[in-house]
């Protein structure tokens, strides 16, 4: 806000419509209604002329039979980034998935999005734009969004400075008003990202990008590994959780033959057992050939049940995430990737 009361105060108008106009914006999911907010004619003239225009728009949006809606948001650089739109079982609301950069940098072998490397970070307003854009999406439908998750394309410890500041603005009640409880921040497990994010202090949540029992499989898997050890990054994670008092979600995708062992199972169990971290598993949504020329396929769902199954014997809470949209390139940079080769066809004919 402090950044907009110094363009008024430039202009020679009262800083305290910043908070007006914010609250206006906020409240029409990105739109501004300059008429309605009876403001002093040289400054709705002034707002009019030099007021930035949207951060991103719409390039593509994909609908999938269970309702989950990806959108393809074009930057003013002609980037493109993905957000995710997912109804939950309560059929009048929705979660959203965000965005952190474009492109990633963590060469996580079974992931789309980082096929196409690392571009840049997005700004706080590039997010709050996909947050504006999804909640027009919801609103169209009838619901409301409920939760927001920065677990879309980007590893966002390593943009923190951008994505704290997008939190607040989503979590304040006087701009996005969704509340610090509604907001889940994820990691592969930048360390020193989670120690920063636990000393903000801010009532939100943490999902950590696990994904393997064991550094040796761990590293196969996401380089990031060779830099922070399991055992590091879950006393980190401890940190945060003794801090907020919630559990923290540890994410795992199941890979056929490479992370779904019962012996893996039983060594999840034993880091974990004595931990109240909840285990969010999940079912892997095919993207072709990882980094390394690995071709990755999910876990049959009865070997994926054995797993669910021997995690819970030993006390850990384990839920799978229900599967999304796979028709839709549903997983993490598809539809990106998908929508670029598109066009550089298109360009070449």
């Amino acid at each position: 806000m402090s950044a907009l009361e110094a363009r008024l105060v430039a202009w020679g108008a009262k800083p305290s419509h910043a908070a007006r106009l914010l609250r206006s914006f906020y409240a029409g999911n990105g739109t501004l209604d300059l008429t309605a907010l009876r403001l002093p004619q040289g400054l709705r003239a002034q707002l009019e002329a030099e007021l930035p225009g949207p951060a991103a728009e719409l390039a593509c949006r994909q609908v999938a039979d269970d309702g989950t809606t990806k959108l393809l948001l074009r930057l003013a650089d002609g980037r493109t980034v993905e957000s995710v739109l997912m109804p939950d079982y309560r059929g009048e609301r929705v979660a959203g998935c965000l965005s952190s950069q474009v492109g990633c940098a963590m060469g996580c072998d079974f992931c789309a999005t980082t096929k196409t490397g690392f571009e840049r970070h997005l700004t706080a307003a590039e997010m709050v734009e996909q947050f504006l854009a999804l909640r027009r999406e919801a609103a169209a439908l009838g619901r409301r969004l409920q939760t927001i998750v920065f677990m879309g394309m980007g590893e966002p410890l390593l943009n923190l400075d951008h994505v704290l500041a997008a939190v607040e603005r989503l979590a304040d009640n006087r701009l996005g008003a969704l509340g610090w409880r509604q907001i889940t921040v994820s990691t592969v497990g930048i360390v020193p990202g989670i120690e920063a994010l636990t000393a903000t202090g801010w009532n939100i949540h943490l999902a950590v990008s696990l994904h393997a029992p064991d550094d040796a499989t761990r590293q196969r898997l996401l380089p990031m590994g060779r830099r922070y050890a399991i055992d590091d990054i879950l006393a980190a994670a401890d940190r945060f959780q003794a801090r907020r008092g919630r559990p923290v979600i540890i994410q795992y995708c199941l890979l056929r033959g490479v992370n779904d062992a019962p012996e893996q199972a039983q060594l999840l169990a034993d880091l974990l057992a004595s931990r109240r971290m909840h285990v969010n598993l999940l079912h892997y949504n095919a993207t072709g050939l990882g980094l390394r020329g690995a071709e990755y396929a999910p876990t049959p769902p009865e070997e994926a049940e054995r797993f669910a199954a021997i995690l819970r014997q030993r006390g850990v809470v384990a839920h799978f995430r229900r599967s999304r949209g796979p028709e839709i390139d549903a997983a993490c940079g598809q539809l990106r990737r998908r929508f670029a080769e598109a066009e550089t066809a298109a360009a070449a004919h």
